[in-house]
């Protein structure tokens, strides 16, 4: 659905791409920004994140998500925010599914030992490796390489998150190339990926931990919105058991969370005099936001999931078994390159830093699995926790 509010991103008024290119339908008749979301699925980067981390790594289960659900997921709820605020729903949903695109095998793991191998060397940020994939690694077109995707797009994956003083290197070097004025903040649709990125790892986590048995029900109901969530569902039906009300509790948070971005967004944009993209810009300020009593009970949320989750004993031995891998890659690769497949070897530059950071480069595309069974062939076994 195309925007409807004179604050939103338009197609029409894209700042383009870096490379020309020759506009016409002969592969569909798709607007930018469509043609963006479309290039990011069709991927391979976006392909690989079936086999990346989310909160579990290599997980037995089929019922867990890793980032492509997740992805997935974040696009779903960042649509109906864009929809109900009249923002373009494209460029929200391109945003969306490619957010996660840098995240190395591992998720934080293996960034935290992408981040100490290159120590002297730039270090590693997923976000900036989001960039580096985009515009660097991806080459299906023949006439450049990356997706060559539109500025508005780039601009959102670089500062969803708000505006960066001090860009790490991959990030800057996208920004010298087609400058994104870090400095400011991006578009609403930006802002609402940001968002939406939390509301789907926030609910959806607490789903995963409760099916791995690492989170309780009891727990959960020292939280007191999920406490007024939860008696809610089990007024609206009594007698199911509470296994079958998972769903529903996780369900009806999204929908309150969402519910309360919109309002509190709607209010913000008001009383901001928005009129156009442009101002979002100039505003100075976040204007995609949670009430205040929301914003509390989210970071509430996040601290419960870190201290009772994220860093759970289990989650903390399979952190630092993962840690090992990588690491352990990156130390064997750097020793000996003949180890790397031949094409990621006949590109090796010669000199650091850009000798380290494209060996980061291979290991950041692999999956979990695939790092693991690169380890046992260029290291050696490896003894994981069980589950991993």
């Amino acid at each position: 659905m195309r925007a409807t509010s004179s604050w939103a991103s338009t197609p029409e008024r894209s700042r383009g791409r870096f490379h020309e290119e020759q506009s016409g339908t002969a592969r569909g008749p798709r607007d930018a920004f469509q043609r963006d979301r479309d290039r990011i699925i069709h991927s391979i980067s976006f392909r690989r994140l079936r086999h990346k981390t989310q909160v579990f790594m290599a997980p037995d289960g089929d019922h867990f998500r890793v980032r492509l659900t997740h992805s997935l997921e974040v696009a779903q709820i960042g649509r109906t925010i864009a929809r109900t605020l009249g923002l373009n729903e494209d460029l929200t949903e391109a945003l969306c599914l490619a957010h996660d695109i840098g995240h190395p095998p591992f998720g934080h793991a293996g960034e935290d030992a992408l981040e100490a191998a290159l120590v002297g060397q730039g270090g590693f940020d997923h976000n900036g490796h989001t960039l580096r994939t985009l515009t660097e690694l991806e080459k299906p077109y023949p006439a450049w390489s990356g997706l060559n995707l539109t500025w508005e797009t780039l601009e959102g994956l670089a500062k969803h998150n708000g505006p960066i003083a001090a860009p790490q290197w991959a990030l800057l070097a996208a920004d010298r190339q087609f400058p994104l004025e870090l400095g400011h903040w991006p578009s609403l649709e930006a802002q609402v990926a940001a968002l939406a990125d939390d509301i789907a790892y926030d609910n959806h986590d607490i789903d995963d931990g409760l099916r791995a048995g690492l989170l309780s029900l009891d727990q959960l109901m020292a939280l007191p919105m999920v406490a007024r969530g939860w008696a809610r569902v089990e007024a609206k039906f009594p007698g199911v058991p509470a296994k079958r009300l998972v769903g529903e509790l996780i369900r009806s948070q999204i929908g309150e969370m969402v519910n309360d971005l919109i309002a509190s967004t709607q209010a913000q944009l008001g009383e901001g005099r928005i009129e156009t993209a442009e101002d979002v810009r100039a505003a100075g300020r976040c204007l995609v936001t949670f009430s205040e009593e929301m914003r509390e009970a989210e970071r509430g949320l996040k601290r419960f999931m870190y201290a009772n989750l994220y860093h759970h004993p289990s989650q903390m031995a399979a952190a630092e078994a993962a840690h090992g891998v990588v690491a352990g890659l990156f130390a064997a690769y750097a020793a000996d390159p003949a180890l790397m497949p031949l094409e990621w070897r006949e590109a090796l530059p010669a000199e650091d830093p850009w000798r380290s950071r494209h060996i980061a480069d291979f290991i950041a595309g692999m999956t979990d699995r695939y790092a693991i069974t690169r380890y046992e062939q260029v290291v050696g076994p490896i003894s994981l926790p069980e589950g991993f």
